[in-house]
């Protein structure tokens, strides 16, 4: 039984990982090909309405859910969730793939603070741990003052603080919603929001070059998630989160077979550090619990 589990557990890994790695080489050759960052959003967002509403159409029991209920909370998860996609997806085509990833990884640090204050949390020495040694790690990859210093990273921070904020008003919106209702609203609302900033004549005239890459942002868009919940589903955190680091040496082996991209040891130094203090507080978490 326990060896099933283990299996089902890294098979949605799998699925999870590699659809994170063709997500993030679709957005980076979509703009290499010539779409901005809010027709691409626009294309991964269509995909998935279009996914919820046939869902809908041929299941019944799902539309309870799809109402709207405590818009308020949904309308600001989504922009702050929208403008941080937006900044991830800008720094993709401005980074390196596997610096992107590192510093994404600050997200547990940012969350453990906010949590403090929106929903009183303690701030146990293992989630103070959390955010010093996420600091550390993010000195260690940017080097100030050693090595050139690119603005672009600022970007990637940017949007780990805004996931962070995510995080929080997704767990205060799963007191009172499903799943379901979350992620439908979440592709009602950031559609339009990518289509302000999008020029229609570029959905009209894709090229050939355009329609792999646009489904693998569309597709692994929904199966990165599904993958992700499910693995969740079948296992502790334990082991599903000490497998999700993978993500990092594995978009540093794409980005350098891809497009030539150094091996940078000081991103996964940086990296490592600050996946100690996640391990170290997700540890501290289940022994509590």
């Amino acid at each position: 039984m326990i060896t099933s589990k283990i299996v089902r557990v890294i098979l949605w890994m799998i699925g999870a990982l590699l659809s994170f790695s063709v997500m993030a080489v679709s957005i980076r050759e979509l703009s290499r090909g010539g779409l901005s960052i809010f027709e691409i959003l626009a294309i991964r967002s269509g995909v998935a309405l279009l996914v919820l509403v046939f869902l809908l159409l041929v299941r019944k029991d799902l539309r309870p859910h799809a109402r709207p209920r405590r818009m308020g909370l949904n309308l600001f998860r989504n922009v702050v969730h929208y403008v941080s996609q937006f900044s991830w997806a800008l720094s993709l085509t401005m980074l390196p793939l596997a610096m992107v990833f590192a510093l994404e990884f600050t997200m547990p640090a940012w969350t453990a603070l906010l949590a403090v204050w929106f929903l009183h949390e303690r701030l146990t020495p293992s989630r103070l741990g959390v955010v010093v040694l996420g600091l550390v790690g993010v000195l260690v990859i940017l080097r100030p003052g050693i090595a050139d210093f690119n603005p672009a990273a600022i970007l990637v921070l940017l949007a780990a603080f805004g996931y962070a904020i995510t995080m929080i008003t997704t767990k205060q919106l799963t007191a009172t919603e499903t799943t379901f209702g979350i992620v439908f609203w979440m592709a009602v609302i950031q559609f339009p929001l990518s289509l302000i900033g999008s020029n229609p004549a570029a959905f009209m005239h894709l090229e050939t070059l355009h329609i792999l890459p646009a489904m693998g942002v569309g597709i692994a868009g929904l199966t990165s998630h599904y993958c992700l919940s499910n693995a969740f589903r079948s296992g502790d955190a334990t082991l599903v989160v000490p497998l999700d680091f993978i993500r990092i040496p594995l978009i540093a082996v794409v980005g350098w077979a891809l497009y030539g991209e150094q091996l940078d040891i000081f991103v996964l130094l940086g990296a490592l550090i600050i996946v100690a203090g996640v391990l170290w507080n997700l540890r501290s978490e289940v022994a509590h619990a």
